[in-house]
């Protein structure tokens, strides 16, 4: 049995044990959550009773692996936009790649970051990338105040040493860093743009959290929506407030869905006078081509040796969906065909998140089924990604009064900013493929140290 294994084993029998079993601790731990806006809607963000550990060694693993693998996003970003039939590959839209051409005023293509990862043991995999609207930093940091504190763990940590891993001061160095570089004096005025849908009235709590944290960090913020801003006189603004820093927490695929090149921001943007973070740039970051182009031995050939080893190890095979030919492990195959072929090894994804295109698992398909499926990516932006084993654990969950053991999927977030790994989240989801499941949501995340 390994460290995590015992710590688990031991965190679920103190849940069972007296005086925990009658969860009487637990109303107050939801109670709390509610108050200090850790919701969705109507929902909390973690129906779990327990956090997600990880040992220093995968968190060091972990840290030094995200940062060779941004360092190689920003190498293959500057590639791609200096070489179009590169960027063609990221199919992007027009609009997008008007965006994409604009300096945004600071080198970094990622002010704040994370990395869609499987983590499971001594296994490695990076699954995706989100630079666009990365979420979860302070989310997080909240969970994992509120968990330290409860009586489960004040009996855990008794045994073992845990250290919390909080990202919202890292988070609010890098905007103000990227502020300077580019080019802004004294204290800026920072607005969080969120796109909110026509249904929600109130603000995203995860939001709240930023904007409260801001504030009393000296930094007058408001949260807005692109409907409310104006640009006039050479200043961004809503209403009287007028914006120096826009954190954006709005999808440029989502943001060009509903509005276009003469929005205000983006003519705030153009003329350089308002920083954004991310960038409009970011973009390219959060396309799944991405791991197209640090797949291909011919566009990462230059790239340092230990960026290409983690490329090698830790990244799947990804390709654009496309006719033609390609190479798969140094193999070359008609991809169309290849596909079709092997799908109890692959799965089809779109090429941006998006609540009208699914992913495809090849092993949950019939070959018919998933002949249907490569036809229609073939018509649409969609890659073709190797199969990742999900890393998987059991959580205790609060259901109706009740305590259950669900065995949950686990994505752990390395939250990166400006580059470096300063802060971790993990994202929880039902391991059952049918149905709908309500029961998914953030994990307050640990490292969890040599017993005591």
């Amino acid at each position: 049995m390994t460290q995590l294994d015992e710590a688990v084993t031991r965190y679920h029998k103190i849940l069972h044990s007296d005086p925990h079993k009658d969860l009487a601790w637990a109303e107050p731990l939801r109670e709390r959550m509610a108050t200090e806006h850790l919701t969705v809607g109507n929902r909390l963000i973690c129906p779990f009773l327990r956090p997600h550990f990880v040992t220093r060694r995968q968190f060091n693993s972990l840290v030094k692996a995200t940062e060779s693998l941004l360092s190689a996003i920003d190498r293959v970003k500057q590639v791609a936009l200096a070489t179009p039939a590169l960027l063609a590959r990221m199919e992007l839209l027009p609009a997008e790649k008007m965006l994409a051409s604009i300096d945004p005023g600071y080198p970094c293509l990622a002010v704040n970051s994370l990395l869609d990862t499987q983590l499971d043991n001594g296994s490695l995999h990076f699954v995706s990338a989100s630079a666009d609207n990365p979420t979860g930093v302070a989310y997080g940091e909240a969970l994992a105040d509120l968990f330290y504190d409860c009586p489960p763990m004040k009996e855990f940590r008794r045994r073992y040493a845990l250290t919390k891993l909080g990202g919202k001061k890292h988070l609010v160095k890098a905007l103000i860093k990227a502020y300077k570089q580019f080019g802004g004096q004294g204290t800026p005025k920072i607005a969080i743009l969120e796109l909110r849908p026509a249904y929600q009235s109130a603000e995203e709590s995860e939001y709240v959290l930023l904007r409260n944290y801001l504030i009393s960090e000296g930094y007058p913020t408001e949260i807005v929506t692109p409907e409310q801003l104006e640009y006039r006189g050479g200043v961004l603004r809503r209403g009287n407030f007028a914006i120096d820093l826009v954190c954006r927490r709005v999808g440029v695929h989502a943001f060009l869905l509903r509005f276009d090149l003469s929005h205000p921001l983006v003519r705030a943007y153009k003329d350089r006078a308002v920083c954004v973070v991310n960038s409009f740039r970011s973009e390219l970051a959060h396309k799944r081509a991405l791991f197209d182009l640090l797949t291909d031995d011919t566009v990462t050939a230059g790239f340092p040796a230990e960026e290409r080893r983690v490329i090698r190890e830790y990244i799947p095979w990804t390709r654009v969906v496309a006719a033609g030919k390609t190479t798969y492990h140094d193999q070359t195959i008609d991809l169309p065909e290849f596909i079709v072929k092997n799908r109890e090894r692959l799965v089809l994804k779109p090429n941006d998140e998006s609540v009208e295109q699914h992913s495809f698992r090849g092993w949950e398909n019939t070959d018919a089924a998933w002949g249907k499926a490569v036809n229609a990516a073939m018509r649409s932006p969609y890659v073709v990604q190797e199969k990742v084993e999900p890393a998987q654990s059991i959580f205790p969950i609060l259901t109706y009064g009740q305590l259950e053991m669900r065995e949950m999927r686990v994505e752990v977030h390395p939250h990166a900013f400006l580059g470096k790994v300063q802060a971790c989240s993990s994202w929880l989801s039902s391991v059952s493929g049918g149905g709908f499941s309500t029961i998914g949501g953030i994990a307050p995340t640990f490292i969890i140290e040599n017993t005591k």
